[in-house]
């Protein structure tokens, strides 16, 4: 059989970068390499396209090393519309390499210009397919606040919010400070369209309040306040594959001495957080947290995959929190996790991945 061309995409200009390159390195070290050409290509913190090295070790997560795409000075051509799929590179010198003729992008992007929807539209403008999410379903998980007003419309359960933005006048903010008040503490401050719990805080006192706004509108001018829900806190993991949507075990992440579920907690193996799955679940909360997964998934027009995140109240409600479109795939990650623990190993979710995006 012959082998697929895949090109691995990464980086990006979000603040999610490193996270990103991180994550494709963990693919490119897993990526079945007899089904699957591989051709990576890094997207600097500029925004420039380059050809990268396919080396995984180079782009290792850990707490001294943040990885990150270097502009190396070559820039990757993508195929016009309509013509062939030939992938070209300006190297450095001014040479112009054809890289062959790609069949699919598998694009491992975090954050804004990546899992917002542009570079989903990007692909689709120039007929090129690619896996993961697509234009709808990406903006609307990546603005938390109207994913939110998805899922209640759909009749999912979510936490209670206040949604600030940048610039609001003093008539707004005292309706907004009435508004907080009512959600009680504590609450979550998040920027609306950031992840990987980046500009997030927990505000336990009113007086936090100023910081914790200051924190998230460095990330985005449009800001969450969110109740805090007590209760476990569940992900699921939800694939799209030929015989339809699949949701995984659930796992759990179960907080020791860790306030939330923060940044170093998710990618640098902070002290006070374990990642588990399978979670520890009656079979009746395992089918019922499956249930949410696909029906969130469903009312987002999904495709490819997600992470549900939710909480589970001690009076067994189901609470929905987010949707991922490109949820990480760290080493540590909860997505290839829990499908490692459901039967399908880390290098067999990439190739559905690949495969999902390949039917289009």
């Amino acid at each position: 059989m012959d082998k697929q061309t895949v090109v691995v995409l990464f980086g990006g200009r979000s603040s999610e970068h490193s996270i990103s390159s991180a994550t494709a390195g963990g693919v490119l070290q897993a990526i079945d390499r007899d089904r699957y050409e591989v051709i990576p290509v890094g997207i600097t913190r500029e925004g420039a396209f380059v050809l990268e090295e396919d080396a995984p070790a180079k782009f290792a997560l850990d707490a001294a090393h943040l990885p990150e795409v270097v502009d190396n000075g070559s820039r990757v051509l993508w195929p016009e519309p309509g013509g062939t799929r030939s992938l070209r590179v300006v190297h450095a010198d001014g040479e112009v390499e054809d890289l062959g003729t790609i069949d699919v992008v598998l694009p491992i992007l975090h954050g804004t210009h990546g899992e917002d929807g542009t570079i989903q539209g990007y692909f689709d403008t120039l007929e090129v397919p690619y896996a993961g999410g697509g234009v709808l379903d990406s903006a609307l998980c990546m603005d938390k606040h109207f994913m939110k007003v998805v899922l209640e419309a759909a009749g999912i359960r979510v936490a209670p919010w206040v949604t600030v933005r940048r610039g609001d006048g003093p008539h707004s903010a005292d309706a907004q400070r009435a508004g907080i008040e009512a959600l009680g503490l504590p609450v979550f401050v998040k920027p609306a369209r950031a992840g990987s719990s980046v500009g997030v805080s927990k505000v336990s006192d009113l007086d936090e309040l100023e910081a914790a706004l200051e924190l998230a509108f460095a990330e985005d001018e449009k800001v969450l306040i969110e109740s805090g829900v007590s209760g476990r806190e569940i992900e699921v993991a939800i694939l799209e594959s030929a015989d339809g949507v699949r949701a995984s075990l659930p796992g759990e992440i179960v907080l020791t001495a860790r306030g939330f579920y923060d940044f170093e907690g998710k990618y640098l193996g902070g002290d006070g957080v374990e990642v588990v799955c399978p979670a520890e679940l009656s079979d009746d909360q395992i089918t019922a947290i499956q249930d949410t997964g696909v029906r969130a998934f469903a009312a987002v027009d999904g495709r490819g995959l997600a992470r549900v995140d939710m909480f589970l109240t001690d009076e067994g409600d189901l609470v929905v929190n987010e949707l991922n479109t490109m949820p990480g795939f760290t080493p540590i990650s909860m997505f290839p996790k829990c499908w490692v623990a459901s039967g399908l190993s880390y290098a067999d979710l990439i190739g559905e991945l690949i495969e999902a995006g390949l039917r289009r």
